[in-house]
């Protein structure tokens, strides 16, 4: 047969995957006489494109379904996306303002119709792009989490929730996004390191014209929220200050100095404005002291009338105007820079802000406490563990949740609101008007005369479901799929969602079926560059991943992905491990064309018995370590033994052992279990490579129609007798061809130039057993043993043993003896001056330790060289 000399990933990949899904290998359905396997998706946004993340974890989830696939199981992978709220708001409003279209112009039921459409047009690209990849999802079970079962699933457990007093309506601080117009949660809020200013402003006292109380604060644009300024009772710098007031600078508004142990006597000037809308802090301060609450801040980030003050202006136009009109009124005593952290919005990258709101809060502590306890049991596992350290503070000290947004692309609350302002919670609204004819006893109540609440719920009380939801288990609790598939098995997804989405969904589980919603957490790092950015379109630092896939093929991308992706710790991207990915495809692929290529001859007998059983115990050895590092989670490791299996042990030494002469015919026993080695190899392959081994797999013989690798039986570890013995053996024959390869090296003597080789050792059965084997990988004429060493030989020692390689007709003598003889020369040098610098207690007393243990090793290292370059002289 002829193959092209190079793997083409691109004749082969579309070609495959279409084969797959034609045959139906990625559909899963209940199946008693299976075991299960289960793993569902994290929901990449309807706003996404592939991702180097995307890659990584998706990857990782296709090696582990593929693996199970094989393994005999009933593997169940499921597809979806995730609504994204504020995302997807975002981007349809973007895009009806290029048609001249504003938000505020539609009715919801109109501006739904315009996102449904951008959805449909837009929102399955990740997924169309994942099969590029090779993710072998079950197509036929993808969710979407606005579709109607799940929005029917969300509802039903809010309204559930609220009937358990779990849910709440109430005026709370909050982090408000004046970006996208919206409340989001804590978990939703991205800390930024900046330089920030702390303005030091001066308050007159009342009464005390031209005295001043210095506040400093890094908000000057609030000011006019204040209703009092605080400083701390002990503090003797104020006790003069006892039922005084102060006026607010330029506004001039009266309010009174408050004393209370919340104020740090060492930050700032020890005098804190309270502004209770705006902090938490100073609103936990302004319950305590029955303070008024002023909100100057429109939704939008702009100052409103109660600003009295730049009215309509942005808050950060405020700031510097306000700065401004200070300095002019000589009330801005200084400004300084100090490191800060700035809380941003994770989705528009706004800077938030605090801000009183009524909102929906989900009470957490009752949900957090059984979802703590399973991953401190080792019921649900996370890997690697460290992460429990991380999940159990969060846990500790969870706060309720806040679960409602002022968004129209989402869940919309089921709340209900009757004319007199109560409200109904229900699943429908012909519930909700029953139970408001009850509620108010007015049974001439209309549909018309209710209100449905505004609000939609977060987008992660959609998926926190995720894994009940997907199995229709809120639809129909006891159908087929949820009873089968749940709880699923393996969960692939990053820290940063550890609390938004793994926590969540695990007391999900617990509160609605009584029941973890997996067994593992596999933790992935995050992909960064060379200098340890992580990798972002915006940074510029990225590939985009459908390029790599079209340059290097999806196998390399996959593969170098994996090399060095480590669970939980960060991956260091380097082009060169996707090169090196290619590069064992190419590997591969060239040795199938070297086995495809021989020729066959019945009559020989089996010649290379030793190489086989060498091979088979390696394969054996192989396939038990790869199982432990899959059930460790170890993936990168997985793929570092089948890696090193096949370039190392099956390419670069079996087949070298047992190829044949040019032109010559293999005997029909070696070839046949080599194509069986070439098999299992192909098996152990596939998670990793799917494309290229089910390639490989219908060359290398015929096949039934449905005969594929990807649903070929995995490999099970066949113990061989004394297997032991055999790779020590064969490791102490290899490590003699590695030293007569270095020789080679050294002395410029060529692959092809026949060598003898002598021996001087006391385990001269075993090189006797392996002769044939290392006269073949080393080149030699002659493998001989003596009981003294060999003059103008050059040796080299392994083991025990020692080996001499005479150089006489293949060298220059006189001119080796020269060359050796220089190099002797400088290196005595080079010891002489290292000595001396040593034997300088100056030296060694005032130079740092360091500095000292590697003059120390320098000269070690000269005295070996020297012995050795002796050695050689004495040889020739």
């Amino acid at each position: 047969m002829s193959l092209a000399t190079t793997y083409s990933p691109t004749d082969v990949e579309a070609k495959w995957y279409q084969r797959w899904q034609e045959q139906g290998f990625f559909k899963a359905s209940p199946n008693p006489a299976k075991e299960p396997y289960t793993i569902v998706i994290p929901p990449p946004n309807v706003t996404g494109v592939l991702h180097m993340g995307h890659m990584l974890n998706n990857t990782i989830q296709d090696v582990l379904i593929r693996r199970a696939r094989m393994q005999g199981k009933e593997a169940c992978w499921v597809p979806g996306t995730d609504h994204a709220s504020i995302a997807t708001e975002a981007k349809v409003v973007a895009l009806l303002k290029e048609q001249g279209i504003e938000k505020k112009d539609l009715t919801r039921e109109q501006f739904l119709e315009h996102a449904f459409a951008w959805k449909d047009k837009y929102g399955g690209i990740i997924l169309e792009q994942l099969k590029q990849l090779g993710a072998s999802c079950d197509w036929d079970r993808t969710r979407f989490t606005m579709e109607p079962d799940l929005t029917e699933a969300v509802l039903k457990v809010f309204v559930d929730l609220y009937r358990k007093g779990l849910i709440y309506r109430g005026v709370r601080m909050v982090n408000w996004d004046p970006q996208g117009g919206t409340a989001i949660s804590d978990e939703e809020v991205i800390p930024k390191n900046v330089t920030a200013k702390m303005y030091h402003l001066r308050y007159e006292i009342v009464g005390q014209p031209g005295e001043y109380l210095t506040v400093a604060t890094s908000r000057p644009e609030t000011i006019m929220a204040d209703v009092a300024v605080a400083v701390n009772p002990t503090d003797e710098r104020f006790k003069n200050l006892a039922g005084k007031k102060v006026r607010i600078p330029l506004l001039g508004r009266e309010i009174p100095v408050i004393f209370d142990e919340y104020v740090s006597v060492d930050f700032g000037t020890g005098a804190l404005k309270v502004t209770p809308a705006h902090d938490l802090n100073d609103y936990n301060l302004g319950v305590k002291h029955n303070l008024e609450v002023i909100d100057i801040l429109n939704d939008n980030g702009t100052l409103n009338e109660k600003a009295v003050l730049y009215v309509g202006q942005d808050r950060f136009a405020a700031r510097r105007n306000i700065v401004a009109d200070l300095e002019s009124a000589g009330l801005l005593a200084k400004i300084e820079e100090y490191a800060s952290i700035v809380q941003t919005s994770e989705r528009t990258k706004a800077v938030i802000e605090p801000k009183l709101s009524l909102q929906w809060f989900l009470k957490m502590e009752h949900l957090a406490k059984p979802a703590l306890d399973v991953v401190e049991n080792d019921t649900v596992k996370l890997h690697p563990a460290k992460f429990k350290n991380t999940y159990r503070v969060w846990m500790e000290n969870v706060r309720d949740w806040c679960i409602s947004r002022q968004l129209w692309w989402g869940q919309q609350i089921p709340a209900y609101y009757l004319p007199d302002g109560s409200f109904v919670v229900a699943l429908t609204p012909a519930e909700a008007l029953e139970q408001a004819r009850e509620q108010s006893g007015n049974a001439s109540l209309q549909l018309s005369d209710l209100r449905q609440d505004e609000d939609v719920l977060d987008t992660w009380f959609s998926s926190w479901l995720w894994s009940i939801s997907v199995f229709d288990g809120f639809k129909d609790p006891n159908n087929a799929d949820i009873s089968y598939f749940y709880p699923t098995n393996d969960l692939v997804t990053g820290p940063d969602i550890l609390f938004f989405w793994v926590a969540r969904m695990i007391m999900a589980g617990l509160e609605f079926r009584q029941e973890i919603p997996f067994k593992n957490v596999y933790l992935t790092g995050i992909v960064r560059d060379a200098q340890g950015r992580k990798m972002s379109k915006q940074l510029g630092n990225s590939p985009d991943p459908l390029d790599l896939i079209a340059q290097f093929g999806a196998d390399g991308v996959r593969t170098g992905m994996l090399f060095s992706a480590p669970a939980g710790n960060d991956l260091l991207y380097d082009e060169k491990l996707v090169e090196q990915g290619r590069n064992f495809c190419n590997k591969l692929w060239n040795a199938f064309r070297l086995i495809s290529g021989w020729q066959v001859d019945e009559t020989l007998p089996f010649a290379n018995e030793k190489a086989v059983t060498w091979f088979g115990s390696k394969l054996a050895d192989a396939v038990t370590t790869l199982d432990d590092h899959f059930e460790k989670f170890r993936i990168s490791d997985a793929l570092m033994t089948v890696y090193k299996l096949t370039w190392d042990d099956f390419c670069a030494n079996y087949l070298e052992m047992i190829k044949p002469a040019y032109q010559q015919p293999i005997d029909a026993e070696t070839l046949r279990q080599t194509k069986a080695y070439l098999e299992s190899l192909l098996k152990l392959l596939h998670p990793f490579m799917p494309f290229i081994t089910e390639e490989l797999w219908h060359e290398l013989a015929a096949r039934d129609a449905r005969d594929y690798v990807t649903v070929a039986a995995w490999p099970q570890p066949a113990p061989v007798a004394d297997s032991a013995d055999i790779i020590a053996g064969m490791d102490q024959a290899l490590a003699v061809v590695q030293g007569i390869r270095t020789v080679r090296n050294q002395k410029s003597l060529g692959p092809n130039k026949p060598l003898q080789l002598i021996a001087k050792t006391d385990e001269q059965s075993l090189f006797t057993a392996y002769e044939g084997i290392i006269r073949k990988l080393g080149g030699l004429s002659e493998l001989s043993f003596a009981e003294t060493g060999l003059a103008g030989a050059v040796s080299f020692v392994q083991g025990g043993s020692e080996f001499f390689i005479p150089l006489e007709g293949h060298i220059d003598l006189a001119a080796e003896r020269v060359k050796l003889e220089k190099e002797l020369e400088y290196t005595q040098g080079f010891h002489k001056a290292t000595s001396a610098k040593l034997s300088n207690e100056k030296f060694v007393a005032n130079a740092k330790p360091d500095l000292v243990e590697r003059e120390r090793q320098k000269l070690a290292d000269a005295e070996a060289k020297i012995a050795a370059l002796e050695a050689a002289l004495k040889g020739l």
